[in-house]
């Protein structure tokens, strides 16, 4: 009895985890390849995963024009701003362990955070708190540019950050910008490990995102798939200026919590099959079910609901932030148009991988490649599964 119980709960994962259309997900790399023809892209990597399970990964184009190197699976991009969910979730951990509090003052970790006032000189009715920085709502200015970015400390680039005037009132308004690196400090702080390792120690190694780094060695500079844009009078795609693709091995960019991370579509579709699963990989489980639910639910300012949550842009029936996926969905993009994006309710992860910057129409091919996959499950985007 007992083997027939096993056998039918092992049946139908296996037609749960085939229950799609493959001929959706194949025709994916023929719309990539048509997006290189169209020159929304140089190159591009796609990849799906179901319940952990890898079921399309394809690599399309070039990763360098110039030499002639085609983009592999394995190539290496700057994630950006999906670094942001990344941040959060490294947080989490120590929100489940008891030394960090989402709405707890977050002076208790950093006093300077206690003495920050507005730009009227007034003291803030509400004290910041993690939840706040992590979501943009703390008031923190978004930083002229300057010389010294990305060549300072993660401490002293905080302390920066913490010295002008507040925006607004904490909790009152929403402005996207460098509260998750405030955070990110903080987790220094209380960890008493530096912000890169503890992120290696606590997520990629346990999710073996092998490739996922701050700071790229040689071996992995050669695998970055190159930046490209538009030139304006030939409209060809000519090679983009990237911040953190440093020309010198040896001299590198900060470590930049709210964007600075470079990785793989394996790594991160790893790392979003974690939270999909509620917290768990291959049985082992690195952030609870509660501060899954916690970092990925919107956050409210005043009587405003917002489609931003705790590092995570969120798909409310309201504000769509990527149209091609259902209400209920989350995920993250980045700078250069890469995105990952989740669909908890039935598991699904996307990631998509491009290195555009200022080329029309980029947006298009990852949303022609996310629509595939939500109509290869059948899956409606204006009403979320309803919850039990």
């Amino acid at each position: 009895m007992l083997y027939r119980t096993a056998l039918f709960v092992s049946l139908f994962v296996v037609q749960t985890l085939i229950a799609y259309d493959e001929t959706q997900l194949a025709g994916i790399q023929t719309a990539m390849q048509q997006a290189v023809a169209a020159k929304q892209a140089a190159g591009v990597v796609t990849l799906v995963m179901e319940k952990g399970r890898v079921i399309h990964h394809e690599a399309t184009g070039m990763a360098d024009i110039a030499k002639g190197r085609k983009m592999e699976k394995d190539a290496i991009f700057w994630i950006a701003s999906m670094t942001k969910s990344v941040n959060a979730a490294a947080i989490m951990i120590l929100v489940d362990e008891g030394k960090l509090n989402l709405d707890e003052p977050a002076s208790k970790w950093l006093p300077e955070l206690g003495r920050i006032k507005l730009t009227n000189g007034s003291v803030p009715a509400k004290s910041i708190t993690l939840r706040m920085l992590l979501s943009h709502t703390a008031g923190i200015a978004f930083p002229p540019r300057k010389p010294s970015d990305g060549a300072i400390s993660l401490k002293s680039y905080v302390k920066s950050l913490i010295s002008a005037p507040l925006a607004f009132q904490p909790g009152s308004s929403y402005e996207y910008g460098f509260g998750p690196t405030v955070a990110g400090h903080i987790l220094e702080i209380v960890s008493g490990m530096k912000y890169d390792q503890f992120l290696k120690e606590r997520l990629f190694t346990p999710l073996g995102m092998k490739d996922t780094q701050f700071h790229l060695d040689e071996a992995h500079r050669a695998r970055v798939a190159r930046t490209y844009k538009m030139d304006e009078d030939t409209h060809e795609l000519v090679p983009g200026y990237n911040p953190f693709v440093t020309s010198d091995v040896s001299v590198t960019h900060m470590t930049e919590p709210s964007g600075g991370l470079f990785s793989t579509a394996t790594d991160m579709g790893r790392f979003y099959a974690m939270i999909a699963a509620g917290g768990e990989w291959e049985g082992k489980r690195l952030l609870s079910a509660q501060s899954v639910k916690d970092m990925t639910t919107p956050v409210t300012v005043g009587s405003k609901a917002l489609n931003y949550a705790c590092g995570w842009q969120c798909n409310t029936a309201s504000q769509r932030v990527c149209p091609s996926m259902p209400v209920g969905s989350f995920g993250h993009g980045g700078a250069f148009a890469t995105n990952g994006w989740i669909a908890p309710d039935q598991q699904i992860v996307t990631v998509y991988l491009v290195q555009n910057v200022l080329i029309p129409d980029s947006g298009k091919p990852k949303e022609l490649f996310q629509k595939a996959v939500v109509e290869s499950f059948g899956i409606a985007i204006f009403a979320p599964k309803a919850k039990k």
